[in-house]
């Protein structure tokens, strides 16, 4: 025989009706915030509520306005980077802080492999989110592709090429990436090089360009070494490469904070000395940057705000607003440390 206790009765509209002497109708309005009602009658069902304990079936509620009241973080980047990657984790924040204040589940959908681009386009497909924020997308990405088909409200964080349609919000890669590179060169630098990361995404190119543009004539595709992922590991092996091809070189700018840390590693490792031997730069300002010694120059990047204003902008287009056609561009200043 069962010893599990009788399951309590979920209150219902009825119950409150009947306890604040009133119609389910009249009820159903003030739940639903109209107006028309009484503030007699109001106080009275608000009592109600409390005394039977009742709390609205969101989820039948939802399905009848056809809404989930809930937005979709899509992260197209390796599960591993999480763990690695401050600025991931800032944009999750500020997302979800924004989207916490106006009342809406953020639900992250991580894209690592091509089943996982199924299996989120199928999501989105299934209208489970109202809207998306979609995060490191590259060119022509599928997951875009199901955005645009079914028309569901949406803003990048970063702003693909192949993307024209659609809102926006980020950063300035290409001209942060060349005040940075401007700012090295200024040390005296003479055999500059880079480590560039990401180049199938517009931030990843729009660093390299910025590079190229800072340097002028004195760019060299030689001292370039490419990694696919901003992270601490292709750091190490990419400044090992460039060291191997240009003992002499004498300063870095590195696509990411992760990468530039690595990049330190190999040139300690190496009996390179920072910043005498060699001056290295950043990009992020994360929490890697004042983790290694000496500190980083970097370019600020400001994850959290670009979560925040995401959400914003997916937010306003719920509410039938349109959005920005130029996107919404954040500050980047330079932060200048020891390392160069």
């Amino acid at each position: 025989m069962s010893t599990d206790p009788p399951r309590q009765k979920r209150a219902t509209i009825i119950d409150v009706a009947r306890e604040a002497g009133v119609s389910r109708g009249t009820v159903s309005r003030v739940i639903n915030g109209e107006r028309y009602v009484s503030s007699e009658a109001e106080a009275a069902i608000k009592a109600a509520i409390s005394k039977v304990g009742y709390r609205p079936n969101v989820a039948a509620r939802n399905l009848v306005m056809q809404r989930s009241q809930a937005v979709a973080l899509v992260v197209h980047e390796p599960a591993s980077l999480f763990a690695e990657d401050p600025n991931i984790g800032a944009i999750m924040l500020g997302a979800n802080a924004a989207l916490s204040a106006a009342d809406y589940q953020m639900v992250l959908l991580i894209v690592d492999s091509e089943r996982d681009t199924e299996r989120v386009s199928r999501y989105l497909s299934g209208s489970y989110a109202d809207g998306v924020i979609m995060v490191s997308a590259r060119t022509h990405d599928p997951i875009t592709r199901v955005i645009e088909k079914i028309g569901l409200p949406a803003t990048f964080v970063g702003h693909p090429p192949d993307v024209t349609q659609m809102a926006f919000v980020g950063i300035d890669n290409r001209a942060s990436a060349r005040a940075i590179t401007e700012r090295l060169v200024a040390t005296g630098r003479s055999r500059i090089g880079m480590i560039a990361a990401a180049l199938d995404r517009d931030s990843g190119a729009d660093r390299l360009a910025g590079f190229r543009d800072a340097l002028g004539d004195r760019f060299d595709a030689n001292l370039v070494e490419a990694v696919p992922l901003y992270e601490f590991a292709s750091g190490v092996t990419a400044m090992q490469e460039l060291l191997r091809r240009e003992p002499q070189i004498d300063g870095v700018f590195a696509a990411s904070d992760a990468v530039a840390a690595g990049a330190m590693n190999a040139l300690r490792s190496a009996g390179r000395s920072i910043p005498q031997d060699v001056g290295i730069v950043g990009f992020d300002d994360s929490t890697w940057a004042l983790r290694t010694k000496p500190q980083l120059s970097t370019v600020h990047q400001p994850a959290q705000g670009l979560g925040a204003a995401a959400a914003a902008s997916v937010l306003s287009q719920l509410h039938g607003e349109t959005p920005p056609a130029g996107g919404v561009l954040l500050d980047t200043p330079v932060v200048w440390r020891g390392s160069a």
